[in-house]
């Protein structure tokens, strides 16, 4: 096995994706480092001296990152017998991704595709960002919520344990997945204030919802079958009240193999490549700026634009 608690990072790496290269899906591989938690307040790459000797110190997060970035899960490491060094493991994942389909909307989004299986209040980096975003907004002072692509309920479901007057909101979720609502419906089935459609956001005005003054939508306006800026003008101009909010999701990650993948992904791509997701986040800001709103930008495996009105009620 080898011990890289003295090796560069760099070499570790390339020596890693050779050896994984003649490595099948779920296999391991295994090697040694030094045990991060014998020190602490210490950044990585600097020295830790043992009996005389020097160890480049590196924590758990940089083991993490990069078994990410080599497409792998990082397990649990092992403790060696002398404490100060650890066996990190990791296995190589598989592709087992709904990005990688091209498929219809009940195969991708539905009940039973893998896209169903991922909870985004699991995440950290996804609960996090979006909690601040409701906070930003004075969750607690909106009476309309609407949210775009609904899929699971997600967001609601978060909101229902966040905001102290949950029953006083009025929530109506949409998407385009008709087993996807059917489950949501059957989550909030005794939560009489929930209301969640099945229809095509490409046609809102069809459905006389009236005006909403908080809209939510994580990772729907920028689907390869809408039209994101005509579409997000439009929702701005006739769904959001004049003094209303907007929470507006990014996926900044992949899903694979039970991983989220920090980074987003073009097709044709092998590496992360985010110019998409910057343009549309520019985009959503520009536009929002120019129709008066205060406009934050936050997150890391989700990109948030939190909007608020400055017009006055």
């Amino acid at each position: 096995m080898q011990n890289f608690s003295q090796t560069p990072l760099f070499t570790i790496e390339n020596q890693l994706k050779k050896e994984l290269q003649d490595k099948s899906h779920k296999e391991r591989l295994s090697f040694v480092v030094l045990n991060p938690d014998i020190v602490t307040s210490t950044y990585n790459g600097n020295e830790t001296i043992i009996e005389n000797e020097a160890y480049i110190y590196r924590g758990y997060k940089t083991w993490l990152d990069l078994a990410h970035q080599l497409g792998c899960k990082m397990l649990t490491p092992t403790l060696l017998d002398d404490a100060n060094f650890v066996i990190i493991h990791y296995e190589k994942l598989t592709q087992d991704s709904f990005h990688a389909q091209n498929s219809d909307t009940e195969t991708k989004y539905g009940k039973e595709s893998i896209f169903s299986r991922i909870h985004k209040n699991e995440e950290a980096g996804f609960v996090h960002y979006f909690t601040q975003a409701l906070e930003n907004v004075k969750l607690s002072s909106r009476k309309r919520i609407l949210n775009l692509g609904i899929n699971s309920g997600d967001e609601f479901e978060l909101i229902k344990k966040v905001a102290k007057n949950y029953e006083a909101l009025e929530l109506v979720g949409i998407d385009y997945c008709s087993s996807a609502i059917k489950a949501a419906q059957k989550k909030f089935a005794n939560d009489a204030n929930v209301t969640l459609l099945c229809a095509d956001i490409n046609h809102l005005d069809e459905l006389n919802l009236g005006e909403f003054d908080l809209i939510i939508s994580i990772g729907t306006l920028q689907s390869s079958n809408l039209e994101y800026n005509k579409l997000l003008m439009s929702i701005v101009q006739n769904q959001l009240s004049r003094t209303g909010a907007m929470i507006l999701g990014w996926p900044n990650c992949r899903w694979i193999d039970g991983e989220m993948i920090y980074g987003a992904k073009m097709k044709n791509y092998s590496f992360s490549e985010m110019s998409n997701l910057y343009k549309d986040v520019n985009f959503a800001k520009k536009y929002l700026q120019q129709k008066k709103f205060r406009v934050t930008i936050t997150g890391k495996d989700y990109i948030f634009i939190t909007a608020t009105s400055i017009h006055k009620k």
